[in-house]
Parts: C-alpha cells; sequence; structure tokens
C-alpha cells in the first residue's frame, strides 16, 4: 500500500514539473517578445500582446493579435519559432536531450516525468525514445524545408529558405504560425491553394506531427506489419485515417463544389488540406470566413479532437474518441468488456476518457459563451475560436485581433490547458491520494 501511494505521489509530482516546465517556457518568450529588437519598426511589443503570442507558440496554436510576417522582426520571428519547437517536441523532452548530450546522468524522477510527458507506456528505454525524437524531429523538418525551399525562393528570393524552415518547423509541430503575411496579412497559405508539392508537403509534415512519436516507433521497428503494432498504435492510424478521410469527402461534395475558383485537382486539395490541418494544425488555404455555418461546425468537431497522445498536437486525442466510440459499442452489443482489435481495453481508460470529454466540453462552452456574451459576438464564431485555443490549432474567423484582454485571458487559459492536457491539470492539483479497499453500498440509477 505504501509503495503505491509513493507511486502515485511521484507521478503527480511529475505532472507538475510538466506544467511549470511549459509556464516558464511562456514567460521567457514573453520577456524576449518585448525586448525592442523583436518587434519590427519603432517601438516594442507590449506585455499583453507578447503574452498572447507566447502562449500560442509554447503551447503550438497559431491563434495571433498581430500578423507574424509584418509585426515581428527576423529576430522576434526566431525567438517564435524557437518556442514552436521546443512546445511541439515537449519542454521536458528538451530539457532532457540536453542533459543527455552534456553527458549528465538521467535520475528516475526525470524519467518518469519523460513518460508522462510522452505519454509513453513505461519508464524503460526512455531516453532512447528521447534521442529518436530529437533526432525524428530534425530530420522530417529538414526534409520539408527541404522540399519548399524552391518554390519560396521562386516567389521571395534568399527570404524564402527562411519562410521553407520557418513553416515546416511550424506545420511539424502542428502550431499553425506563417509568415506569408507581406502581400495580405493573415492570409495563412491561401496564395498556395492549387499548389499540390506546398500542400501535400504540409499536409505530410502536420499528419507527421500529429499522430505521436510512439506510433512512429512502431512504424520504424514493426514496419508495414499492421498486426505486430501496439493497440495504441492501431487505434490513432485507424481513426486519424477515418477523421481525414470523411471530413475531406464533406467538403468536398458540400462546402467546395460551389465555392468559385476550386475545380478538379484543386478541389481535392482544397477538401484534404482543411480536413488535416483542423487536426490542430492551424493553415488554411481558403478563407475560414467565407464557409458556411455546416462546415464550421464540423471543423469544431474536428478541431476538439484533435490529435494522438504523445505527438505535437493538442486536442482531446485521437484515442479518447476511439476509446469512448468502442465503448459505446460495447453498450449497444451488450458486452461486459471493452474490447478493440481482439484487446480488452482497461477500465480506467474508459473513465479517464470520459472526464477529458466532459472537461473539454464544458471549457469549450464556456470559453464560446463567455467571449460571445462579453465582446456581443455571433456565436458560432466564438464557438470556433474557442474550439481552436482549447484544440491549440489556430485556425480563426477573424475576430482574435479584436479582442479585448479579458477574452484573450480566456483563450490563453484555453490554450495551455489544451497542450498541457486536461487530466495533467487535475492530477498536478491533486494533493493527497486516496486509496481505500472498503466500498460504499451499490444502488442503481437510471440512465438513457
Amino acid at each position: 500500500m505504501e509503495k503505491v501511494h509513493i507511486h502515485i505521489s511521484k507521478r503527480f509530482f511529475s505532472f507538475r514539473v510538466i506544467i511549470c516546465s511549459f509556464a516558464l517556457a511562456i514567460m521567457l518568450g514573453t520577456v524576449l517578445l518585448m525586448f525592442p529588437v523583436s518587434k519590427a519598426g519603432a517601438g516594442r511589443a507590449g506585455f499583453a500582446d507578447a503574452f498572447f503570442t507566447a502562449t500560442s507558440a509554447v503551447c503550438v496554436t497559431g491563434l495571433v493579435v498581430h500578423d507574424t510576417a509584418t509585426y515581428w522582426s527576423a529576430f522576434g520571428q526566431a525567438v517564435i519559432l524557437g518556442m514552436i519547437q521546443v512546445g511541439g517536441m515537449g519542454v521536458i523532452t528538451v530539457a532532457i536531450a540536453l542533459i543527455t548530450f552534456s553527458r549528465h546522468k538521467i535520475g528516475l524522477m526525470q524519467r518518469s516525468t519523460m513518460q508522462n510527458a510522452i505519454s509513453a507506456p513505461q519508464v524503460g528505454g526512455i531516453i532512447r525514445m528521447t534521442r529518436f525524437i530529437l533526432k525524428f524531429t530534425l530530420c522530417v523538418e529538414f526534409l520539408g524545408a527541404a522540399v519548399m525551399a524552391p518554390i519560396f525562393c521562386r516567389r521571395s528570393g534568399i527570404y524564402g529558405l527562411w519562410q521553407a524552415f520557418f513553416h515546416s518547423v511550424s506545420a511539424f509541430c502542428n502550431a499553425g504560425f506563417d509568415i506569408m503575411g507581406g502581400g495580405a496579412p493573415f492570409s495563412s497559405l491561401t496564395s498556395f491553394t492549387a499548389h499540390p508539392l506546398i500542400n501535400i508537403t504540409i499536409m505530410v509534415l502536420i499528419v507527421s506531427g500529429g499522430i505521436g512519436f510512439m506510433t512512429w516507433q512502431d512504424l520504424r521497428m514493426n514496419k508495414l506489419h499492421f498486426k505486430k503494432y501496439r493497440l495504441q498504435s492501431k487505434i490513432v492510424i485507424v481513426t486519424s485515417l477515418v477523421l481525414i478521410t470523411l471530413p475531406a469527402l464533406f467538403l468536398y461534395f458540400y462546402e467546395f463544389s460551389h465555392m468559385p475558383g476550386l475545380s478538379g485537382s484543386t478541389r481535392v486539395l482544397a477538401s484534404l488540406f482543411q480536413s488535416v490541418t483542423t487536426r490542430t494544425a492551424g493553415f488554411n488555404t481558403v478563407d475560414i470566413t467565407h464557409l458556411s455555418g455546416g462546415s464550421k461546425a464540423v471543423m469544431i468537431i474536428l478541431m476538439l479532437i484533435g490529435g494522438s497522445p504523445g505527438s505535437t498536437a493538442g486536442g482531446l486525442k485521437t484515442t479518447t474518441l476511439a476509446v469512448l466510440a468502442v465503448t459505446a459499442i460495447s453498450v449497444f452489443r451488450a458486452r461486459t468488456d471493452v474490447q478493440c482489435f481482439g484487446r480488452r481495453i482497461d477500465f480506467d481508460a474508459v473513465k479517464n476518457a470520459l472526464a477529458i470529454l466532459m472537461l473539454y466540453i464544458f471549457l469549450f462552452l464556456f470559453g464560446g459563451i463567455f467571449i460571445s456574451c462579453f465582446e456581443g459576438l455571433p456565436i458560432m464564431n466564438c464557438f470556433f475560436e474557442a474550439a481552436s485555443a482549447i484544440g491549440t490549432v489556430g485556425l480563426t474567423t477573424g475576430i482574435t485581433p479584436g479582442l479585448s484582454l479579458a477574452s484573450r485571458g480566456v483563450l490563453v487559459a484555453l490554450m495551455f490547458l489544451g497542450r498541457v492536457g486536461g487530466l495533467t491539470l487535475v492530477f498536478a492539483a491533486a494533493t493527497t491520494v486516496k486509496i481505500n479497499n472498503s466500498k460504499l453500498p451499490q444502488e442503481k440509477v437510471s440512465v438513457g
């Protein structure tokens, strides 16, 4: 009993470390962005603008109050990119990697914290996993930048190299920050709607960062032998394919069937890109403000779901959705156990999935209603913004720059919670561990 108590207490401590590390990274980024050298032109950024931008960058969201390309200098953009990289890989991952390269010994507490930070199944092999994350991230980002560099350089000259690198890192980390606003502020990638290479490269980077490092490790070890994958990897792959394909078909046949300028292959690219980017990436190749209410509603659902555990993405996670779905199927089929791919899912996972769903829905509704009431804006746009924040997506209907400090504060809180995870905050706030073998009398309650 005492050993169990100590183990859980250490886990709570590691959750607090994760939260504090993200908070410290945000504060450091805020200070750096407030330097005059970080802002393009005269003066310096105010605390509120710097804090919002730093939170969005570290939490890999992409919501901004100023256009990144025109408001921030090259130094400011580099600071933002550094925060995106640290936030995408995870502050703890970067710290452990630095300690490893300095040849210092990694203790059990640091390994346990790393395990919780990347949602690893066990502590064993966590240092090898850290090295894999670092190497995989840098290799994919470099390849993405190399592919896009010729296109950007033809448009922007030598500045195109920086654009290619910036967007490669931002896409892999599912951040959604862009520096394409020189011609039109907040334009994202709308000038590349019909460009297949940019579309495909960005989508591949988004999916690569969003399915999780544990899944990539499984793919590396077992190649294409799907049956040998861990249950979590199977769930992530199948759920991700479904969440990309079905919304893309909806957008292709419903939303983009009558949008001017979209036909043939461009329509296919636009449908796929908007489906992929809602999985916490934040880029867009069409104007979100022109989409119908139905398409915005679909995007809100996708943004809330987000990416997969142990990835650069946020949201309530694909595995959470999958666990809830197979739980419902088990109830419909009158099964006593929750089953998936020939395996039984632990009941604790079901309880955690339900808790995460309720937490995200409550915060999403609260955030959207608060912004709508406080700002007097249409509720659909406010729900879209709230879902984008808590899902760490970054897509916007254009209302973020005009929001008051109170509404921005709500978005900051949603972005932070969406990145560190709802249960992480709940467990970090726990001060005691209650372990009781006795059970209260049971009484039935009718539901449904």
